[in-house]
């Protein structure tokens, strides 16, 4: 608990987590924050990012938030802002910040500090961090978070813009990262964990450090960890993924082109759900390589409410929706609403059949589909806890758009076709048929 003093002598108390203390007065240019889903390590970054933009001892400073995709900070970074100023300003926060949304800034009145948020998903979006300037004060804060998400370029391109004199002698450089640590091979361990260097400070924090967790939070990690022990270590322990008993090794994530002329054939796949993630991926099929180019990815959604939000995304009607089988009701609601939705016919064995074709062939993904990266980074085998072996059967948790990939390339699968040969046939029949309507 931190007392901050507000304008008109009003003093307000705020709640951190003892375990952010060190973190929250480093002052080294590197903050490198690993940890568990729920350790508060974002929500902690927020609330300290907020108090000290409004403390007129670091009049001067701005801060740039960043994720790989900028629409990714609306409602991620820019949410747990917003909500860090209203949990310490309380019902007067308009006399201490103006929130815009569009452009996504926040300003606070006291101090003249900013806050903007970037993305550095194209070089379009590299080019518009390269040209930031503010009317006061300096860029001097850089937090990215979902770190892992990011090159190592694009962390250097962010690096170099902390550079110059500053005026103001209580201000300093500093880039903060905040992240689950999904793989012992990834850049971040190397560079910032894996070596002591004076200007790094790292961090490691789990959900069971955080005093505002609640009880039913914690039985669902114990679920997890029952599970997906493996999965558990990452994600329950703020531990370093390992790579062994991975399912899939032969995906690239890079930016490519989505027109349709790009492809012999384009599918859209839907794994269902409601308290885990209702997922639809549009994959594209070109030589034998797939091509994951957009995701939809939501959490507690009605059919509804998940078409209305298709639509504003734009998936395309005119394309075959392979869906779950186990659902025909929402299958239907979705062919009412336009969609060519049509179930996946399951039988012993099929899970395993799709996993072996997905290896047999090249999976490309968009940078921008980060939860079908998240997924297909962590998807492993099932490890006899006895024997330390793993069985052939895939871990059951944080699969969603990996059923959903795997329900994309059913048609070629089954009919043992190329995917050239396969959907033009398909077009075929869909001509035929119109013309005998």
């Amino acid at each position: 608990m931190i007392t901050v003093m507000m304008m008109a002598e009003r003093i307000v108390k705020v709640g951190f987590n003892p375990i952010f203390k060190l973190v929250n007065t480093c002052r080294k240019r590197y903050r490198a924050l690993k940890g568990s889903a729920g350790s508060g390590k974002s929500v902690n970054i927020a609330q300290d990012y907020i108090v000290k933009l409004m403390d007129m001892r670091y009049k001067g400073a701005n801060l740039l938030v960043v994720r790989k995709v900028e629409g990714s900070n609306k409602d991620s970074t820019y949410a747990e802002l917003t909500a860090a100023i209203h949990r310490i300003c309380g019902a007067e926060w308009e006399l201490y910040w103006r929130i815009t949304l569009s452009p996504l800034r926040l300003a606070c009145k006291v101090t003249g500090n900013e806050i903007i948020f970037r993305g550095m998903n194209d070089q379009k979006q590299r080019e518009k961090v390269k040209s930031i300037n503010f009317s006061k004060g300096k860029l001097c804060w850089i937090w990215v978070e979902e770190a892992t998400e990011l090159t190592e370029a694009d962390i250097d391109i962010l690096d170099d813009r902390l550079r110059g004199e500053l005026l103001n002698s209580n201000l300093y450089y500093q880039m903060t990262f905040t992240f689950n640590p999904v793989a012992a091979t990834h850049w971040i361990k190397s560079k910032y964990f894996d070596i002591e260097h004076p200007d790094i400070f790292t961090h490691h924090s789990t959900y069971l450090n955080n005093r505002f967790i609640d009880e039913a939070y914690h039985r669902r990690m114990m679920m997890r960890k029952e599970r997906d022990p493996e999965g558990y270590e990452v994600y329950g322990l703020g531990n370093w993924g390992e790579t062994s008993g991975l399912i899939l090794h032969n995906y690239f994530v890079h930016e490519f082109e989505t027109g349709f002329e790009r492809f012999d054939s384009i599918v859209l796949s839907q794994d269902f759900g409601f308290n885990h993630a209702n997922v639809i991926l549009t994959v594209g099929f070109k030589d034998s390589e797939l091509f994951i180019c957009n995701e939809m990815y939501e959490f507690e959604k009605d059919t509804n409410e998940l078409i209305r939000i298709a639509a504003n995304k734009k998936f395309n009607k005119e394309l075959r929706m392979h869906c779950d089988s186990a659902e025909p009701d929402r299958i239907e609601m979705w062919k009412k609403a336009g969609y060519m939705a049509s179930g996946v016919k399951k039988e012993p064995g099929s899970v395993h059949a799709q996993i072996d074709y997905l290896k047999q062939h090249k999976i490309h993904i968009r940078p921008e589909c980060t939860n079908t990266i998240k997924e297909i980074q962590q998807w492993k085998w099932k490890k006899d806890n006895k024997t330390g072996l793993y069985l052939d059967e895939p871990v059951e948790f944080f699969d969603d758009a990996m059923a959903a990939l795997r329900y994309s390339i059913e048609d070629c699968r089954r009919n043992n076709l190329g995917w050239m040969e396969f959907y033009a046939q398909e077009a075929a029949k869909i001509e035929a048929a119109k013309g005998g309507s």
